[in-house]
Order: structure tokens, then C-alpha cells, then sequence
């Protein structure tokens, strides 16, 4: 069962003693695992399987910034791109801020191929450290829910592509299990969140309500002191990569592109050219979690209130992809544990996880209007396994004060 509220990672019941036979045992096969997991990574990929994802973009990026280039620059990147496998008659440039050279690096110093293999292993990784984060965060349960993590639609989704959804989820994890034990650490985990802040302003917001509320300002503190380091190490690289950024923002027609959102469907249907109507759901999601944080200020538990939370900015969003709802994982574990006894609600969740993984497997491109509908109803259904749950324990006390 999920974790109490004011319950801390530390003092979940069922903690498992460690065994040091079974410790050696399990770092063994996590060794054979990752040894055959590279292995067919290895022979499975080329170059050109490089070239056929949205990694081609982060790889494109870091070769240009080694090479002393402008890694904004559409021009540039998309001749790297053509070259090694990318089949589009338009570049894919990154319109995540210049803290995206960090991740993007690296891969100046590999070829396609190598930079694919390590990028799909740091995507797995953060499956796994977050199934293992979830696995602590709900009392170390015997249930296996907490696998279904590496079949979350998104999640796969993301791998296949090569995009950040999966280190989000990462962070997402890291916050929720660090944030009373270690607040610092938990708030430099949010880092990369900068990448893609229009996720998470509702989160913001309650963010510093929260640490206003509890006077207490670390976690606030560890994030601005990651990002301001994170800012000052891409200077170094690239001097003028913030610059070239924005010049790249003002040359970029993205507005003009249909992403499939709730917002930008939204706005499609009421006046396509009217680009402030998509920012309106965020607006009232921020409204709403003023409101949601202000009336729960005295029980607040980002184990609880946080997940719904989530949940509502990224239905909101203006702007995101299927694969961002990686992050969401968390969220739909605690539903999954709430409601497993409710064959309702874990068929609709079969549901949802299947027309999601049809449109994986199915090559439904990112950009279809096929997915405008996954964010809210993962809301949607997250809301009902908590009523289910809430409604089942009701009935469980009112069954046991009439005997």
C-alpha cells in the first residue's frame, strides 16, 4: 500500500534485511543483464538506427558544440542529420533550453551508434532506478506492480525514440523519495525540469507555496543552486549558446505545428490563430492549485496531493509529447496500488496502457492527433482508482463497526 501521509521512505514498514549472498547474487545478474542488453544493442544498431530517432537531434547538437559550432543552428544540424540517417526533409533541433548541451555533449565524442547504445542505457537505467525509488516509496511491497514500469507505454516510448521523458521520470522519483530526508538533494534532482518548464508551472507554484508554508526554503535552495551550476558549466562550453538560442526561438515557427494536447486542440477548435487560447488550461490549472495546495496547506503530501498534481499540469499543458508522460509513472503506480483490488479500474488502465502501446508499436507518429487524449485520461482514471480506493475503505469501516 502506498505510504502514509508523513511517512518517510526510512520508515516504511517491511523494510527486507539485507542479505549479503543475495546482494552479491543480485549484482551478478544485473551485471549478466546489462552485459546482454549492450550486447544486443551492439549487434541490433547502426548508425543509420540513429538517424531514425528523435536522439539523432541531441547527438547532432553535441557534435556541432565540440566542433565549435552553433549547436541551435537548423542549417548545420540538419546537414549532420541527413548524413547519418535522418530521412526528413526538415531538421530536428532541440527547443529545450541551452542546460540541453549538458546531456548533448557527451555524444560529440561518439559516433551515432555509440551515443545511441549509452543514451538507451541511461534511459533504462532511469526505469530501473525509478522502479527500485517506487519499489521503497510504497513500503517495499510484494506486489510486482511496481514492474509495470518497464511496460508504461510512455516509458517505452521514449526509448524507442531517444527522447527525456525517462530522466523526468527519474527526477520525479528522486523528489518524492528525498524530499523530507534530504531536501537539498531533492531539489538539485529537479534540475532538468528546466528542459521543459511549460510541464510544470502548477508544480512550481505549489512548489513555493509549500516551502512558504513551512518556512523552510532548501529545496527551493538545492534546485536554483543546481540550475545556476548547470547554466555557468554550459557558458563554459558554448560562451554564446544562449544567444544562439534565442535566435534560433525567433527563426522557429513551432506555434504553427499541431502538437497533440488537450491546449493546442483546444485552440485549434476555437481559433487556430489565437495562440494565448492553449496557455488558458494552464492558467486555470495554476488557479486550481493555488486553490488545491491553499486547502490542504495543513496535510499536504506530495505522496498524495503532488501526484494529482502532476497529473492536471501535464493535462494542461500547452505544450508536450506522449513520450513526457514517462514522468507520470509515480502517479499511476500509487493508482495501481490504491485500486488493484477493483477489476474496474484496472481494466480501464489495461485500456489506456493498450491504445498507448498500439500507437508505440503502431509507428503512430508523435505529432498525430491520436494522443491528444492520453494526458487527461490518465487524470481521469487516476481520479477514479482514488475514489475506488477511498469508497472501498469507507465501506470497510462501516462493515467492521457493525460487527
Amino acid at each position: 500500500m502506498p505510504a502514509a501521509a508523513g511517512q518517510t521512505p526510512h520508515n516504511l514498514p517491511g523494510d527486507v534485511k539485507r542479505n549479503p549472498w543475495r546482494v552479491a547474487a543480485a549484482v551478478c545478474i544485473v551485471c549478466l543483464g546489462l552485459g546482454f542488453v549492450v550486447a544486443l544493442y551492439a549487434i541490433g544498431l547502426t548508425d543509420k538506427s540513429a538517424g531514425a530517432r528523435d536522439y539523432i537531434e541531441y547527438w547532432a547538437a553535441g557534435q556541432v558544440l565540440v566542433r565549435g559550432g552553433n549547436p541551435f543552428d537548423p542549417e548545420t544540424v540538419f546537414q549532420l542529420e541527413r548524413a547519418n540517417g535522418w530521412d526528413k526533409d526538415f531538421p530536428q533541433v532541440s527547443l529545450s533550453p541551452p542546460i540541453i548541451l549538458l546531456l548533448a555533449w557527451p555524444l560529440g565524442h561518439t559516433t551515432p551508434k555509440t551515443g545511441l547504445i549509452l543514451w538507451l542505457l541511461a534511459s533504462l537505467g532511469c526505469i530501473a532506478a525509478s522502479v527500485g525509488i517506487a519499489w521503497r516509496l510504497y513500503g517495499n511491497s510484494q506486489s510486482s506492480l511496481h514492474l509495470v514500469a518497464f511496460a508504461f507505454p510512455p516509458a517505452l516510448g521514449c526509448m524507442m525514440a531517444g527522447q527525456l521523458g525517462n530522466f523526468f521520470l527519474l527526477e520525479v522519483a528522486l523528489f518524492l523519495y528525498l524530499h523530507r530526508s534530504r531536501p537539498w538533494l531533492a531539489g538539485a534532482a529537479l534540475v532538468l525540469f528546466a528542459l521543459k518548464p511549460h510541464l510544470f508551472v502548477p508544480c512550481f507554484f505549489v512548489l513555493l507555496l509549500w516551502s512558504a508554508a513551512r518556512k523552510d526554503f532548501r529545496v527551493l535552495a538545492g534546485f536554483l543552486a543546481s540550475l545556476a551550476a548547470c547554466c555557468g558549466i554550459v557558458t563554459l562550453l558554448d560562451p554564446q549558446a544562449w544567444r544562439q538560442y534565442q535566435q534560433m526561438l525567433h527563426s522557429t515557427r513551432i506555434t504553427d505545428a499541431f502538437i497533440p494536447t488537450a491546449a493546442v486542440a483546444f485552440r485549434f477548435l476555437v481559433h487556430r490563430q489565437a495562440r494565448w487560447l492553449e496557455f488558458l488550461p494552464e492558467a486555470g490549472a495554476c488557479l486550481w492549485a493555488v486553490w488545491f495546495f491553499l486547502s490542504r496547506r495543513a496535510r499536504w503530501n506530495w505522496l498524495d496531493e503532488g501526484l494529482l498534481l502532476l497529473l492536471v499540469s501535464l493535462a494542461c499543458a500547452p505544450y508536450g509529447w506522449y513520450y513526457d508522460q514517462a514522468l507520470l509513472f509515480p502517479a499511476i503506480l500509487a493508482g495501481l496500488y490504491r485500486a488493484e483490488h477493483s477489476r474496474i479500474s484496472l481494466l480501464l488502465f489495461v485500456l489506456i496502457a493498450a491504445a498507448g502501446l498500439a500507437g508505440v508499436f503502431g509507428h503512430i507518429q508523435p505529432t498525430s492527433v491520436y494522443y491528444v487524449w492520453t494526458a487527461s485520461a490518465w487524470l481521469l482514471w487516476y481520479i477514479f482508482a482514488t475514489w475506488v480506493s477511498r469508497s472501498s475503505a469507507v465501506t470497510s469501516e462501516i462493515s467492521a463497526a457493525a460487527v
